[in-house]
């Protein structure tokens, strides 16, 4: 079998054994990088090129905590294919009252999270329905 990774590759490095950084293990994140590998040890362990976050670690890991690197422009430009989210009608400015609210949903919109409402209001049909912030 031929070896995953090899000179020059971009790589994360997982945390798991990491017991001495900064953040708490819950809140940190999973994998660390992106590192170079400088050297191939067997088959089984890369030498990378560490940062400064890592100069104190040794710089060899074994294969199992070493995940290869792909760049990407953008995490959200990725996304293509969400749709836009639907338009937001303040309560203040219906003038049919409320009937019910059928459904709640958590959307993020401009970076902050908001909870909207899909409403319907008193003689209108399920195809009127709305959310509402």
């Amino acid at each position: 079998m031929e070896p995953y990774f090899k000179e020059g590759d971009q790589v994360l490095v997982s945390t798991l054994n990491f017991n001495n950084l900064k953040e708490p293990k819950k809140m940190r994140d999973s994998l660390l990088g992106p590192f170079t590998i400088i050297n191939m040890i067997g088959k089984i362990a890369v030498e990378v090129r560490p940062t400064e976050e890592l100069s104190r670690k040794h710089p060899v890991f074994p294969v199992s905590l070493v995940k290869p690197y792909f760049q990407t422009e953008d995490k959200l430009s990725s996304r293509k294919n969400n749709p836009t989210p639907p338009e937001i009608v303040e309560v203040e400015d219906s003038p049919v009252p409320v009937r019910k609210i059928h459904k709640t949903r958590n959307i993020r919109l401009n970076g902050k999270d908001q909870r909207q409402y899909l409403v319907r209001f008193k003689n209108q049909t399920a195809d009127k329905d709305k959310w509402l912030a």
